[in-house]
């Protein structure tokens, strides 16, 4: 009932307005930036420190060591035994995790209220503390070899993802996977290790968020008093890549594997990502998503080739607005039994230039966005999720006003803002195609 209420007089209120909510910024004396989200219908808090370095920003030859250094910053420390932490923040009922993407890798605790303080006297002496041994790095490189083993070498779909980005990135590293290259992770050593975390874990680098029933004076007094203490890195500089050359030649990738039991066609584009102060082109492909291949039932590839014509068993578009760097946008399209690949490709070609020379259904997209307004709103009962998006945002080089900005930009997008994006993003020459089957099937 209270869910219900609130969102009715939610309906009433600017996005944007709710968006801020309580939420305050500062900066310590040291560069660490830190996030505070007010909450206190429950007495807990959110715990999350992010750092701005994720797999695209590893040295060449040495993919999979942030994700490798995320595993051994469970290990022992300056007052830390291995495993302690994991082990405090369950005595005392929380939950905890780690995470490393292409942009950023992130700790989080969810504790009581009433344990901030243990949870940032931990996680700040696992900031600079970190003390690995020689067998630390045996056990934990052989964790992640299995891991790839596990998630990546069992699963052809998986393995097919991979070459799709190795053929889609020319010269930018988020070509490479983030758990890494098997050959390259079975020979990551301690040097490798320390060296990394050296210079990329460091108050400077690094952002703080905490939600929950919490106050900024409290967050700050505490913040300083465990962050605040430790030395910037004066060494660390702003992120610099290897970027994509233009792109004047359209790739494809036929991957067969015998363990494939349905077959699909997919093809992915390079897309614009959300920038500082110009979201508008990210939120115009986040519509552009759902209308090409939301729900089955109402979205353009799903209404073309599942309902009216049967040539496809699921389709689906997907667009990733977060990213430091150019990102993707997808197609995809599983065919129906008696269909082809090279037949669910034609179809799905024809439906695009169908929907480009039509234009939006102004029905279907005024519903999206009464969706979109809908998911923002209940998005704001959920603490982990707010801090999780800021943290990201904020590693990605966006900023606290883009965050709060972003709900109200989906409510001003316009049709004719999708369609322009839609007209720039579809270059051949800018895609990977990849077809996915099994040994003996054929293409036609």
């Amino acid at each position: 009932m209270f869910n219900r209420l609130f969102a009715i007089l939610c309906l009433c209120v600017p996005l944007e307005a709710l968006a801020q909510g309580k939420t305050t910024d500062f900066i310590l004396d040291n560069g660490m930036q830190v996030v505070v989200i007010e909450d206190h219908r429950a007495p807990v808090v959110v715990h999350m420190v992010w750092y701005k370095v994720g797999s695209a920003d590893e040295p060449s030859g040495k993919s999979g060591i942030a994700h490798f250094l995320e595993h051994l910053m469970f290990k022992k420390t300056k007052n830390l035994q291995a495993g302690e932490l994991a082990d405090t923040v369950a005595a005392n009922g929380g939950s905890h995790n780690a995470f490393t993407s292409l942009d950023y890798t992130g700790y989080y605790q969810r504790v009581a209220a009433d344990r901030l303080e243990l949870m940032m006297q931990m996680e700040s002496d696992r900031m600079t503390g970190l003390q690995l041994s020689p067998d630390d790095i045996a056990v934990e490189r052989n964790v992640v070899i299995e891991e790839r083993n596990q998630r990546t070498e069992s699963a052809p779909g998986a393995l097919f993802k991979e070459h799709l980005n190795a053929a889609l990135f020319l010269n930018h590293p988020y070509g490479v996977p983030i758990v890494g290259w098997m050959h390259e992770l079975e020979e990551l050593n301690y040097d490798d290790a320390m060296a990394f975390y050296k210079q990329h874990y460091a108050p400077n680098n690094a952002i703080l968020v905490v939600a929950g029933d919490v106050t900024p004076d409290d967050v700050k007094t505490l913040a300083e008093r465990y962050y605040g203490v430790l030395p910037a890195n004066r060494a660390i500089t702003p992120r610099a890549r290897r970027q994509e050359p233009p792109h004047r030649a359209a790739r494809r990738v036929i991957f067969h594997d015998e363990r494939v039991a349905q077959p699909f066609f997919t093809r992915t584009y390079l897309a614009p990502e959300r920038n500082s102060g110009n979201q508008r082109g990210a939120a115009a492909l986040v519509y552009l998503a759902q209308i090409l291949g939301g729900s089955s039932a109402t979205s353009v590839l799903g209404r073309t080739l599942q309902y009216d014509t049967k040539q496809a068993i699921y389709t689906s578009a997907q667009y990733r607005p977060m990213a430091l760097d150019p990102s993707t946008f997808s197609l995809v399209a599983v065919p129906a039994s008696d269909v082809s690949l090279q037949q669910i490709e034609d179809a799905l070609e024809a439906t695009i230039a169908n929907f480009m020379a039509d234009g939006i259904d102004i029905e279907l997209f005024e519903r999206i966005k009464s969706q979109f307004r809908a998911s923002e709103i209940y998005a704001m009962d959920n603490v982990s999720g707010i801090a999780q998006r800021y943290g990201a945002a904020l590693t990605q080089g966006l900023t606290v006003a883009d965050v709060q900005a972003w709900p109200q930009i989906l409510q001003e997008i316009t049709p004719e803002e999708v369609m322009t994006l839609a007209g720039q993003l579809f270059d051949e020459k800018a895609s990977v195609t990849g077809w996915l089957m099994g040994p003996k099937e054929q293409a036609q």
